[in-house]
């Protein structure tokens, strides 16, 4: 994987561990439902966006290999 790819990844999940910790939080305080719901979806978004960037530097590599 490339540096800068690296780096940007590891800073995202980095940021999701705080987004999980903080999921955690709200269930333990019993926070209202919905507000739970919506912050999973955020992970799930932040997770996606963290695999997208994983497989574009995988097929980038790959192309280069190719060739």
């Amino acid at each position: 994987m490339h540096a800068d790819i690296k780096k940007k990844v590891l800073r995202r999940l980095k940021i999701i561990e705080g987004q999980v910790r903080g999921l955690e939080k709200m269930v333990e305080d019993d926070t209202y439902c919905i507000d739970i719901i919506t912050q999973t979806s955020a992970v799930r978004q932040a997770l996606s966006a963290a695999e997208d960037a994983v497989l574009e530097s995988h097929l980038a590599t790959t192309a280069l290999a190719q060739k």
